[in-house]
């Protein structure tokens, strides 16, 4: 009875042992986790089968080739609504891309000023500063985009009383107008040009800093670049003989014909997000300029430096390492923000996918498109972000 006893109480220990294992209780709780999960998509792909077949509907993205019979206004690429649902999306995607690009490097411009501003010992650039960032970022996005939309471009005058600006530019209520350029023969090798200068002024700027490491003397980059990137396109355009000419806006009767336009639905949600998110961006940059130990600035002083060349050789490079993770989230935030277009009539993702969703009635597939697609243009930014930050860390030896 003794060693039966004994068998006993070593299976407990054993058990009692097993249980308070730490491998072993990671291992419960991932798989029940897993099994949780499997579940729950099982759960919810069986009942939306179920309600499909119940309405008599059909799942699959074959619609996608169906006809779309709407019209666009804002397509930067070929479209008329005898294309497809896909090509409609595609102009959705184009456009949520052109918004988010923008929108990015004009947030970013304005954050990086104001952020600057924010630490400047002049009072009144200060206050102004301080004043920007807390308007913005304690008022919703939305109603920033109706600011613009309603409470500005719709006040400006009408197509009639346009407001004339040099270069052939007109203002009005229904966007600004502009020549468009139409290009002739032999632009393709003035963009080869500009390709060709942005990579020659990548590789000298490389050069540069490697013989500034080993001289402690850097050569003049930023003309040299600029001479790269844009006189060299310039040299091959006079030669070739200006392969390029425009087409001026002229006042109609009741529109402006000609040229190219800028709707106000594009312009309000650009200025807005760019504003919004701008402010943002000035936060994380004023406590990047703060992250900076003081002691670079003194011994920046102590060689002689003035403050502005403090600030954009020494300080702004350290602070740009602390800055990029923070500044991922809020480039991702500006491209999901995009989809408020729908509340001021941009053709965006969102907008064209909701016309799809309401004619083909496939809300399912529509919305696991928007999930893929911002899905994808998310992980790009932050892979990119990742990238450009693990450039810029700090090598040690």
């Amino acid at each position: 009875m003794a060693v039966v006893a004994s068998g006993r109480d070593g299976n407990s220990r054993s058990v009692h042992s097993l249980l308070y294992n730490p491998a072993f209780r990671q291992f419960v709780y991932q798989a029940l986790t897993l099994v949780f999960i499997v579940w729950l998509f099982w759960f919810a792909g069986t009942n939306a089968a179920q309600n499909l077949a119940r309405a008599n509907m059909t799942a699959g993205f074959e619609f996608l080739r169906n006809r779309a019979g709407f019209d666009i206004a804002q397509t930067p690429i070929a479209y008329s609504s005898d294309n497809t649902y896909l090509q409609a999306l595609a102009v959705g995607l184009v456009n949520t891309l052109i918004i988010a690009v923008c929108g990015i490097i004009t947030a970013s411009i304005i954050g990086l000023i104001v952020g600057i501003g924010r630490l400047s010992h002049n009072w009144l650039i200060s206050r102004l500063a301080t004043v920007y960032v807390e308007v913005f970022r304690n008022i919703p996005p939305l109603l920033v985009i109706f600011f613009w939309y309603k409470g500005v471009l719709s006040l400006l005058p009408d197509v009639r009383s346009s407001l004339a600006l040099p270069l052939s530019v007109f203002v009005s209520n229904r966007g600004i107008y502009m020549p468009a350029p139409v290009f002739g023969e032999g632009m393709s090798l003035v963009v080869a040009a500009f390709v060709a200068g942005v990579v020659a002024a990548i590789l000298y700027a490389r050069w540069a800093t490697k013989k500034q490491l080993a001289t402690g003397k850097r050569p003049p980059v930023l003309w040299i670049n600029i001479a790269l990137i844009i006189g060299l396109p310039l040299v091959a355009f006079a030669i070739i003989g200006a392969p390029v000419t425009f087409d001026i806006p002229e006042l109609g009767k009741f529109n402006m014909r000609g040229g190219t336009a800028i709707g106000p639905e594009f312009l309000s949600l650009y200025m807005a997000l760019s504003f919004y998110t701008a402010a943002f961006i000035a936060e994380i940059v004023r406590a990047g300029i703060r992250g900076v130990p003081k002691g670079q600035t003194e011994a920046a002083s102590a060689l002689g430096l003035r403050r502005g060349p403090t600030t954009r050789l020494v300080v702004l490079p350290q602070a740009l390492r602390i800055i990029i993770p923070p500044l991922t989230s809020q480039y991702l935030n500006l491209t999901k923000n995009s989809s408020l277009a729908v509340a001021i009539g941009y053709a965006d993702l969102v907008a064209v996918g909701g016309t799809i969703l309401n004619q083909s009635g496939h809300s399912i597939e529509i919305i696991a498109i928007w999930m893929l697609i911002y899905v994808s243009i998310s992980l790009a930014t932050s892979l990119f972000m990742n990238w450009f930050n693990a450039k810029m860390a700090l090598v040690e030896r």
